[in-house]
């Protein structure tokens, strides 16, 4: 009769699994006679911790192996609360979300709701998920990626569900989102939690992404939903509505209109600042110093950015659609911006899909405008192989922050240095330029890149993190970014490059400025300075940046969001 087993079947071995039928009547009753009835209080005692606990209180998570933070416990607090727990953990960069999650599994788990338990990440934060879950609540994940789960599916039937193999088990989300090889499993298999970290990289941002459309299909298979990002708003309402709507898909009716207030009274999102949790800090993450570098541009480099902005593409201003030169242009500035390299490599590529196009195409007018355009790309890939290393003035200034202006000591162990660039191209020059400079040995400088494999990038950052590693730098593209922990060395961070995006900046700045940095975060981005005046400002960018903050300001409930500064002089 009861629900929990009601249209259920089971297999029983009888001879093992013998029945048997407790009647009262047959009850035998044996006095108790230890000292103060000691053996009797024991049962009591031991019978007590073996119920499982069925309030709101906190019994179990903050036994675990971390400092014991109140503010740490009130998601599970606030989940508790709720019939079924499903919340968002939006707290800022490095305050803990992966051990508010822990707190709230521990409790599930003791209330006998968390038998099985699904963790989605990015393939950088496999092992380190797996490791915190592990060494601070005793919850072991099985790491599984594309070949893991390929082993599993050669030892089980071809008709078996392999997501029914292991009851606990941390993945890619990439690997997963394949739909076509894994979507029929999915939807057959049932979790009592899941749990998505990194939430931003599944929200809906016009077209439904393959992950989005994973993380919409495992939210309607498990009873507790928990979903981790310090920035889960980009700056549009539709992709924020998209992860409270997984969360509860009557939270926002209107996905493009919409305030805090329209679900705050359902628990579902819970989001705190440093300044709101300062005095429980114990003087464990101090306050970051920021600091913007700016260098001029060298007169080869102004040259390059005035060949960039007077060329035209005849294949994509006429026969590439509208506005088709204009974006290519923009692709090539943002890319110079990076470095000379980067956009070189950008060139380069064009000129071979133009080569090849010239090749097969046989209309006369539409040749002369690909061997115009040849043209064009040679003269501007002519300005920018004039910028050499030392003519390329933020790679200057670089080295000027690295020899003395960053106060960086290269022979201190705990004086360990992340760089951050967007480009590959410009990881690799600087991987290569860099140990020449400044005379660096033999494995003092490591690169984290999004083509290596999960286990190199982590094998790489537990190296940065222990002490006795030879590593001074780490060069990292932004597949570091999110989530991982790069502060226990390091207080010392270079935007080489600075991104189009301000959640980019909150997540990369969150690698050293979090929870137990005992030092003050040191910030640096570097800028080169242009007297053209139209490389000088973008205010496009800037229109976008300043509409998405107000965006996520009215929609999230925190207009010092991205800026940080508390203050709307400051900000101005």
């Amino acid at each position: 009769m009861s629900e929990l087993v009601q249209g259920r079947e089971s297999l029983f071995l009888t001879e093992l699994d013998k029945p048997r039928i407790l009647d009262p009547k047959d009850t035998q009753l044996v006095d108790d006679v230890s000292s103060n009835f000691g053996a009797s209080l024991l049962f009591i005692d031991s019978m007590l911790r073996k119920t499982a606990p069925s309030d709101e209180r906190i019994h179990l998570g903050h036994r675990a192996a971390v400092d014991d933070l109140p503010f740490q416990r009130e998601p599970a607090l606030q989940a508790l609360q709720q019939p079924r727990q499903r919340i968002l953990m939006a707290d800022a960069v490095g305050l803990g979300k992966t051990l508010e999650a822990g707190i709230l599994t521990s409790e599930l788990i003791a209330r006998g709701r968390g038998k099985r338990i699904l963790v989605l990440a990015v393939k950088s934060m496999l092992t380190q998920f797996q490791q915190e879950f592990w060494t601070r609540f005793t919850i072991p994940l099985v790491r599984l990626d594309s070949t893991g789960l390929q082993r599993v599916r050669n030892r089980i039937p071809s008709n078996h569900n392999p997501f029914h193999y292991f009851d606990r088990a941390i993945i890619s989300i990439d690997t997963l989102k394949q739909d076509i090889e894994y979507r029929h499993h999915l939807e057959q298999a049932y979790w009592d939690i899941i749990i998505i970290d990194e939430t931003q990289n599944v929200a809906e941002r016009g077209s439904h992404s393959q992950r989005s459309r994973l993380a919409r299909l495992l939210s309607t298979r498990l009873d507790t939903l928990i979903m981790l990002s310090a920035t889960p708003h980009d700056g549009k309402p539709e992709s924020f509505a998209s992860l409270v709507n997984m969360l509860d898909p009557t939270a926002i009716a209107n996905p493009s209109d919409y305030a805090q207030g329209d679900y705050r009274d359902k628990g579902l999102v819970i989001r705190r600042f440093k300044k709101d949790v300062r005095d429980q800090l114990k003087g464990n993450f101090p306050e970051r110093e920021i600091e913007v570098a700016s260098i001029p541009a060298t007169a080869v480099e102004e040259a390059a950015y005035a060949s960039l902005l007077e060329v035209s593409f005849n294949t994509l201003d006429g026969g590439g659609g509208p506005g088709g030169g204009r974006l290519f242009r923009t692709k090539l500035e943002k890319a110079l911006f990076s470095s000379p390299m980067a956009c070189h490599s950008t060139v380069r590529n064009r000129m071979a899909r133009l080569q090849r196009r010239l090749e097969r195409e046989r209309d006369e007018a539409r040749r002369t405008d690909i061997v115009d355009d040849l043209d064009t790309l040679h003269g501007l890939e002519s300005s920018l192989e004039a910028i050499t290393p030392d003519q390329f003035s933020k790679y200057r200034l670089l080295l000027q922050q690295l020899s003395g202006g960053l106060g960086w000591e290269p022979s201190n162990p705990d004086d360990r240095l992340v760089i951050f660039t967007e480009s590959l191209v410009t990881v690799d020059f600087l991987a290569e330029q860099l140990p020449r400079d400044l005379k660096l040995s033999k494995g003092a400088l490591e690169v984290l890149r999004g083509d290596m494999r999960d286990k190199e990038l982590m094998d790489t950052v537990e190296q940065f993190n222990h002490c006795e590693s030879g590593i001074r730098i780490l060069l990292c593209s932004d597949v570091a970014s999110e989530g991982l922990n790069l502060h226990h060395r390091s207080h010392r961070m270079i935007h080489f490059d600075i991104p189009w995006s301000l959640m980019v900046f909150q997540q990369r700045n969150g690698r050293i400025d979090r929870y137990e940095q005992t030092r003050q975060p040191q910030i640096r981005y570097l800028v080169t300075e242009s007297e053209h005046p139209k490389i000088r400002g973008d205010q496009r960018v800037l229109e976008v940046l300043v509409r998405k903050d107000d965006q996520a300001s009215k929609n999230i409930g925190d207009p010092s969001e991205f800026m940080g500064l508390y203050s709307q002089e400051a900000e101005e």
